[in-house]
């Protein structure tokens, strides 16, 4: 049992793998029926056209146990891959471009597998046709050989294409182009080429005709279109010569002449005739008909004719010959023939050349004198020429020409028989001008006109011109552009002008003058032209740099010209800077500027632009001054008088400064000044009040009387205010307390009542600035306490004090201004800086206006900050 037990696994295992394999089925396709795209590839057809890459197909199948499948794909050996199959999907993919014309089916081997078995099956595919090929002409090139005397609508040729296309795409049809132009027509189905109905050919008008020919298929689809092909083709028909045409004379109409000298049998001229048929012509027999009249004979052969008699024995100056040309045929019949007409002329022989004639005989110079610019069409009356030629006829024909400068003058006649009398003709006045040419010179030409010598003779025709007064003066431009310093002296030369007058002797001298309102200050040389300034004429760029006149150029026949001259003085460095009269004194307030100005009266840049500078100043270290504007102002450390006062123990805190003023000009020159400069730090607050008075620093009277109104109408006010108030407490039976009237103040600062509206310095000379804050009730100072000022009632005004005498300190050390170019008091004062000095006075006043508040404030106990 235990054995049985052992083996029995192994032999069910057995059984089981025996029982599997027997039940394994090979896959199958599915049927493939009309017009389907799956299946096994039968019955399918493409057309030739498809696209590469084109899915085309599907191949489908089934595996009876259910496995999956793959598919295959392959030729036979030495076929060309079409196509190729995705293996797992079955996809057909078209890789190879079809061509139905170079094969027509394709075998392909389709398979089909489970992985353990295959199916292969064999299966054609049908490729179909698509309008792709053009016609193609066969048995190219098309050369015809026709006759001309081919009867009209017979037929010469057959044309053949071919198409390789099936059904419409294949079928072909014929036609031409230009048709209307054409001497053929087709036959549109069988490519038979005729001769048009009505038309016949000619050798001798046309030996070939090409005849291009189209062919057409019927057309048809090509990747969705329908598509129409086409092709074309020469043919070369030659049409050959038949005897149908008359003889023709070539070289007409014949001429010939006989000259005086000519002898008996000597050869006039030579006739040809040509058989009309060039392809195959037959030979020609020449005969006189008539009109030789004993005197001429024709070579039957040559067609040469010749005179057999002597020219003085011929009776006529004219033969008219009528000479036949016949054709002689293969069979020696000459039943085709032509006819001419030939001209012989007895000439007289051609030996006398043209020859001119004077007054005395033959000449071949002629001169003549006469004024330039002659009327045009007048006729020069001073030549007598006359030209002959001896010959006779045809000899004696000749032209005349002027040979020279040309459309000057012409010459009647120009065509001359025999004899004439020569007239020449001025035909261009303007040309004829003494200042051009003195003498013209003209050659006159007779030469012959139909003679084979063309024999000729020359006469010089000379011109001797005489000058008049036909040009005006021209200057060499229209203005002239001159400068001149200002400090020229009188006498000296500007602009040289120059005009020109090409006419000879008194007409070509030249005077010159000069006029217009800028020409006061200047002369020009009559003969030479040359402008120069007056003798006492002094140029300031100044008060006048632009002076511009006229010119005028006149000959002595008073024909005239005009320039313009600008003339332009240039500036020249000749002023020193001026400082104004107010620049000896000024006034600063601690962090504002005190501006210096000089004026230099030059025209132009650089010389009266001004730079400034401080040469001396004790200490040298307290101002700056600005270069361009000449505001001085203190060293940026210097913010307070205090400070000032540690630089220096002069407590009066004015100081001489030596400015400089100096123009760029080339040479430079400067001016130098002693500045005052009387410092002090600014007191008075910004507001109304001090705007005010910063309107009236100029009329301190004005000023002192609008405070003293305003002083009053505040006495009048508290006058009327305390009566009201005193009336009030009369009607009243008990006094109003005092804290009912007055208001208590919040924590005042201090119980002094300070007066600092105004602040006063000490007396000075120089001018001093005060300002009034915006707010009347609210004031601010330097230390920043705002306090309720009261102002008191201002004194009488006193008279300015005498400015006192600038003394250097004692402990300062002793310095000497520089001596410098220029002068310290100014010549050339402005109004703006008139108005200056006079503002300074005003100010002096109201400076000691503040004085005197000062005192009294001193007197009262109120400190003084």
């Amino acid at each position: 049992m235990k054995h049985v037990r052992h083996f029995t696994p192994s032999l069910f295992l057995s059984l089981v793998h025996i029982c599997l394999v027997q039940a394994n089925y090979a896959p199958y396709f599915f049927d493939n029926g009309a017009r389907s795209t799956n299946g096994n590839m039968a019955l399918l057809s493409l057309s030739e056209d498809t696209p590469v890459g084109t899915h085309v197909y599907t191949l489908n199948g089934t595996d009876p146990e259910g496995d999956p499948v793959t598919y295959g794909l392959a030729y036979e050996a030495g076929s060309r891959r079409y196509f190729s199959v995705d293996k797992n999907l079955g996809n057909i993919t078209l890789i190879e471009e079809l061509d139905r014309e170079k094969e027509d089916e394709i075998e392909v081997i389709v398979s089909i597998s489970d992985g353990l078995s295959t199916v292969s099956e064999k299966v054609r595919i049908l490729v179909m046709d698509a309008n792709d090929e053009s016609p193609e002409f066969i048995n190219t090139p098309y050369i015809v050989q026709v006759p001309e005397n081919a009867p009209s609508g017979s037929s010469i040729f057959k044309i053949e294409a071919v198409d390789k296309d099936t059904g419409s795409g294949g079928s072909i049809t014929y036609f031409l182009q230009n048709i209307h132009a054409n001497k053929f027509t087709i036959d549109r189905h069988s490519g038979v080429l005729r001769i048009k109905t009505g038309v016949t050919l000619d050798y001798e008008k046309s030996r070939t005709h090409f005849v291009v020919v189209v062919a057409k298929d019927g057309g048809g689809k090509l990747r969705g279109d329908n598509k129409v092909f086409s092709a074309t083709t020469t043919v070369t028909v030659n049409v050959e010569d038949v005897q149908d045409t008359p003889p023709m004379f070539i070289g007409t109409p014949y001429y010939g002449y006989v000259y005086e000298d000519t002898l008996a049998g000597s050869e006039v001229l030579t006739v040809v005739a040509l058989d009309g048929d060039r392809g195959k012509p037959n030979s020609i027999h020449y005969c006189i008909v008539n009109g030789d009249e004993g005197s001429f004979e024709i070579s039957n052969t040559t067609g040469a004719i010749s005179v057999i008699k002597s020219p003085n024995q011929l009776k006529k100056e004219v033969y008219e010959l009528k000479v036949q040309a016949s054709e002689i045929s293969q069979e020696g019949d000459m039943s085709v023939y032509a006819f001419a007409m030939v001209t012989i002329r007895v000439v007289d022989l051609n030996n006398h050349p043209p020859t001119f004639y004077g007054e005395n005989g033959p000449q071949n110079r002629f001169e003549l004198t006469m004024y330039e610019h002659p009327p045009e069409g007048e006729i020069l009356r001073g030549l007598k020429i006359t030209v002959n030629d001896s010959d006779q006829g045809a000899n004696a024909k000749f032209n005349l020409r002027l040979v020279g400068p040309g459309g000057i003058f012409r010459v009647v006649p120009q065509t001359v028989l025999n004899e004439a009398q020569v007239t020449i003709i001025v035909e261009n006045s303007a040309a004829i001008d003494y200042e051009k040419f003195k003498v013209l010179t003209f050659k006159l030409l007779a030469i012959e006109v139909n003679t084979p010598e063309k024999f000729s003779s020359t006469a010089d025709v000379v011109i001797h011109l005489l000058d008049t007064n036909d040009n005006v003066p021209k200057f060499s431009s229209d203005y002239y552009i001159a400068r001149i310093p200002e400090n020229s002296p009188g006498g000296s030369n500007v602009v040289a002008v120059t005009a020109t007058d090409p006419d000879s002797g008194l007409w070509g001298e030249i005077k010159y003058s000069i006029y217009g309102t800028g020409a006061d200050l200047f002369l020009i040389h009559p003969s030479t032209g040359i402008i120069y300034t007056q003798p006492w004429a002094i140029l300031d760029a100044e008060v006048n740099s632009k002076y511009n006149f006229y010119v005028k150029a006149e000959d002595t026949d008073g024909k005239y010209s005009l320039a313009e001259v600008f003339i332009t003085v240039l500036d020249v460095n000749d002023h020193s800077p001026e400082f104004n009269e107010n620049i000896q004194e000024k006034t600063m307030i601690i962090g504002s500027p005190v501006k210096i100005e000089a004026i230099d009266q030059d025209a132009e840049e650089p010389n009266n632009i001004v730079d400034y500078s401080i040469m001396q100043a004790d200490p040298a270290n307290v101002f700056d001054i600005d270069q361009s504007t000449g505001e001085i102002k203190l060293k940026s450390y210097i913010r307070s008088l205090e400070i000032i006062h540690n630089i220096t123990k002069n407590k009066d805190c004015i100081w001489s400064v030596v400015v400089q003023a100096k123009d760029r000009g080339s040479p430079s020159f400067s001016t130098t000044a002693v500045l005052k400069i009387d410092i002090t730090e600014e007191t008075l607050h910004k507001g109304p009040m001090a705007a005010f008075l910063m309107q009236t620093k100029d009329n301190p009277m004005k000023a002192l009387g609008v405070l003293a109104g305003v002083m009053g109408i505040m006495v009048l006010i508290t006058i009327m205010i305390s009566t009201a108030m005193f009336w009030r407490n009369k009607r009243s039976n008990k006094i109003m307390p005092v804290r009912r009237i007055i208001k208590k103040r919040q924590a005042p600062q201090s119980r002094t009542v300070r007066m600092e509206w105004l602040k006063f310095k000490r007396p000075s000379n120089a001018a001093e600035k005060f300002v009034v804050e915006d707010d009347a009730k609210t004031l601010h100072n330097e230390n920043s306490n705002n306090n309720i000022q009261v102002a008191p009632v201002p004194p009488t005004v006193p008279l300015p004090p005498p400015p006192p005498a600038l003394a250097p300190r004692a402990d300062a050390p002793a310095w000497q201004v520089p001596t410098v170019s220029g002068s310290i008091t100014p010549k050339f004062i402005n109004k703006q800086m008139k108005k200056r000095g006079h503002g300074s006075a005003h100010n002096a006043l109201v400076s000691e206006l503040k004085m005197k508040f000062e005192k009294r404030n001193a007197a009262m106990g109120e400190p003084h900050i």
